[in-house]
């Protein structure tokens, strides 16, 4: 039997067994953890192993391939230079200006030029053009009585013709409105660089993507200071989250950043990434358009290559890099001034330049070039156009994303005399009519006589803005400018010419449901019999409505398709006297067949298309027919140039040397004013109207006549050449023509319209008003 003590001992040992497990059982839960603990970390590294080749994949996706996607760069026209060029001097000036050249007393190196009186020395840039690469070139070029009258290279040789390179007029960039001009690390100057280095990553060629150093000492600061202040990116880092991530403030965002840093280290040399830096860094915005890079922000900031940079401007535009918007040196020149200062003093500080080079830089004012020089802003009217027809040979995206380069037909001068112009006027006419203020509207088109190239285009007053281009989609009432039409298909009929006398008398044509169409001529008055011209040079509707009537409707529609106004047309009597909406470009081309003696040409904006190479892959020629013999333009063309000489835009004639040619049109109740003019050169349609529709006080003749003639002013004017084709032959009261020594009014005639036997010189009886009643009935 057992000792109670025994016992009692053995009762205490089971109790203290079945409060603490045995070794074998403890050990088998911790043996478990640690089991799950190394799966689980097994499972992480391999998730991570997964997601870093992802990552990887990535980076070097991106890095390998294609990096950006360029918007085509879009060009105006090159200013070609030849002896005899109608140019001045103030035209060479500007033109000089907009494409950044630097005037200087000898114009010693490409991009700048001097003038010494009438003679130009200029250092032409060497530019790839569409059909050649030319050189940087130094000519001198003289110019004496607004025209070029030779061009000599250092020499002294003559050169019979020359280039200077094309303005950039703007681009067809992809959703986000990237723009960037590429450039080299070898193209940058290396104090550039170092400013980069030392002042945004002091260790970036000692990292391996990540500074841990920055990262301590961003945490502390941003510690001390109770929220974010400072970030410890590496220039790594910032070309990651530029390139790939987005600019959200999240862990694991930086973690990814860091991660795919150390993988860019990996696979890419400091070179390499630094180059790409250059070229992707955010530095500013133009409008619609973000500066990204520094070759492109040289140009806008300074009007110059990335190359050409001084100090003070390569401080400035690193300065960018913290804040472009905080630091922009056009709108925030003192907040500019104080970074710049602040990075030439860290130069200074780390031997990159001397102390004499930091006072010297830090002593220049900040002085940018002007944003709204021709070199650096768009025309949003033209290139929308320009844009849709591109896309009849290229697809959007190309467009948006190949860095296309597009040689155009715009002219900057004659864009620029246009738009002074026409805000100018509008600005006098709202002076004149408080009530208009703000409620006014333009729209133009100026387009090459002999080509059909579109040299100018204002879809807007608001010049430099994108909406709603006026030029290309607006639908109005062309009132007058319909008449040449008209008087056109009398001509060709073989029954009239200018002097036949036609019937001013009213006139009353009776429509459906017993509508009656009743027009007046503009001074309310009727003007009994008059020659054809001068219902024509007066632009009298009764006269013009019942010669329309007389040689038939459906004639006088066939003739406006063949000048080439592609739109339903139905043969109403109004349509006589402009009752059809068209824009100002479709008018621009029924006027254009018209000044190209008959030739019919579609309009164009497009010269050729190259690749970002330089690689030509089209080039467009002028095309088209000859719809009319030119006798008979030339024929037409004699009343237009009544019109300009005597009639409603008799001012262009007093004020501008002619001959010209013109038609001025007002719409019912002066809801829209018009002009349609042309020189031997340029053919010009303006509009002024309101886009509700409202009507004006104003004619054809005082709010649209004015801005061609001022805009003409600085183009210049070359007036018509003497129509060749032309007789002149006197004809009497009834129209009949006479014989060569018979008095008589003389009028011009092709060759198929003279008579082999004209009348003697016996009086004709003065004829008739074909209706005394002053009624003429049409039934439609």
């Amino acid at each position: 039997m057992a000792k109670p003590g025994t016992r009692k001992g053995n009762k205490r040992n089971r109790k203290t067994s079945a409060r603490q497990p045995s070794k074998a059982a403890a050990s088998r839960p911790r043996g478990a953890l640690w089991r799950w603990f190394w799966r689980l970390s097994l499972l992480g590294l391999v998730g991570l192993s997964v997601y870093l080749v992802y990552l990887d994949a990535q980076v070097r996706q991106q890095f390998d391939g294609k990096k950006w996607k360029l918007p085509a760069k879009v060009y105006a026209r090159p200013l070609v230079l030849y002896p005899g060029l109608q140019l001045n001097a103030g035209q060479l000036q500007a033109e000089l200006s907009w494409a950044d050249y630097k005037e200087s007393r000898h114009a010693e190196v490409p991009g700048s030029y001097a003038r010494r009186g009438d003679d130009w020395l200029v250092y032409r840039r060497s530019f790839p053009f569409w059909d050649n690469a030319e050189a940087a070139r130094f000519i001198r070029v003289d110019i004496d009585d607004g025209r070029v009258q030779r061009i000599r290279d250092r020499q002294g040789q003559e050169i019979p013709l020359i280039r200077l390179e094309p303005q950039y007029v703007g681009g067809i960039f992809p959703a986000h409105n990237e723009d960037r001009e590429l450039v080299s690390l070898e193209q940058v100057p290396p104090m550039l660089v170092a400013a980069l280095v030392v002042t945004e990553d002091k260790a970036f060629f000692e990292h391996w993507g990540v500074s841990f150093r920055g990262i301590a000492r961003a945490m502390v600061a941003n510690i001390q200071a109770g929220g974010f202040v400072q970030g410890g990116s590496t220039l790594t880092q910032q070309l990651i989250k530029n390139f790939f991530l987005t600019s959200e403030r999240t862990l694991s965002r930086k973690a990814q950043e860091a991660l795919m840093a150390l993988l860019l280290e990996l696979h890419y040399s400091k070179e390499e990434i630094l180059g790409a830096y250059l070229n992707e860094v955010y530095l500013g915005q133009a409008g619609r358009r973000a500066i990204h890079g520094f070759g492109l922000a040289a140009r806008f900031y300074f009007g110059k290559s990335v190359s050409e940079l001084t100090l003070d401007e390569v401080a400035t535009l690193v300065g960018l890099v913290k804040g472009a918007s905080y630091y922009n040196p056009k709108r925030n020149p003192q907040r500019a001034k104080q970074r710049r200062d602040l990075i030439l003093g860290l130069m200074a500080e780390h031997d990159i330049i001397s102390d004499e080079q930091r006072i010297q830089a830090q002593g220049r004012p900040i002085k940018v070039a002007n944003s709204r020089r021709a070199g650096q802003r768009e025309y949003p009217a033209f290139l929308e156009l320009a844009k849709k027809q591109l896309q009849r040979d290229y697809r959007l995206e190309d467009l948006q994303n190949e860095g296309l380069r597009i040689f155009t037909t715009l002219d900057p001068w004659i864009q620029h005399s246009l738009e002074k112009s026409a805000l100018r006027h509008i600005a006098n006419l709202e002076r004149w009519q408080p009530a208009q203020k703000d409620k006014l509207e333009t729209a133009a088109v100026v387009t090459s006589v002999d080509g059909g190239e579109i040299r100018a285009l204002l879809g807007s007053r608001q010049t430099e803005f994108f909406g709603y281009n006026r030029a290309i989609s607006m639908q109005r009432s062309i009132g007058s400018l319909a008449k040449p039409a008209v008087y056109l298909t009398a001509l060709n009929s073989g029954r009239f010419h200018w002097g036949s006398p036609v019937s001013d008398a009213p006139v009353t044509v009776s429509g459906p449901a017993d509508s009656l169409w009743q027009p007046k001529n503009y001074d309310r008055k009727s003007h009994g019999i008059v020659p054809m011209v001068d219902a024509m040079a007066r632009s009298l509707n009764q006269a013009t409505a019942r010669l329309g009537m007389t040689v038939g409707l459906e004639k006088v529609v066939h003739t406006f398709r063949q000048l080439g106004l592609k739109k339903d047309i139905p043969p109403y009597p109004s349509i006589l006297l402009g009752a059809i909406d068209a824009s100002p470009l479709e008018v621009a081309g029924m006027y254009q067949t018209i000044a190209t003696q008959g030739f019919y040409t579609p309009l164009r904006t497009i010269e050729a298309v190259t690749t970002a190479t330089g690689s030509t892959l089209s080039s467009y020629a002028i095309e088209g027919e000859q719809r009319f013999p030119a006798e008979q333009m030339q024929w037409l063309r004699y009343g237009l140039e009544q019109v300009a000489e005597r009639g409603t835009a008799r001012r262009l004639t007093a004020n501008l040397e002619g001959p010209l040619a013109a038609k001025t049109g007002t719409s019912d109740d002066q809801r829209d004013a018009w002009l349609a003019a042309f020189d031997d050169r340029y053919l010009g349609v303006i509009w002024v109207g309101r886009d509700d529709n409202k009507a004006m006080p104003f004619a054809g003749s005082s709010a649209a006549l004015p801005i061609w003639m001022n805009a003409f002013r600085d183009i210049g004017v070359q007036p018509l050449k003497a129509a060749h084709r032309l007789q002149w032959r006197a004809v009497d009261e009834q129209g009949r023509q006479l014989q060569p020594h018979c008095d008589g009014k003389s009028y011009p005639f092709i060759a198929s319209r003279l008579e082999a036997t004209p009348h003697g010189c016996e009086q004709a009886s003065q004829p008739q008003p074909e209706e005394q009643s002053g009624w003429l009935d049409w039934l439609f």
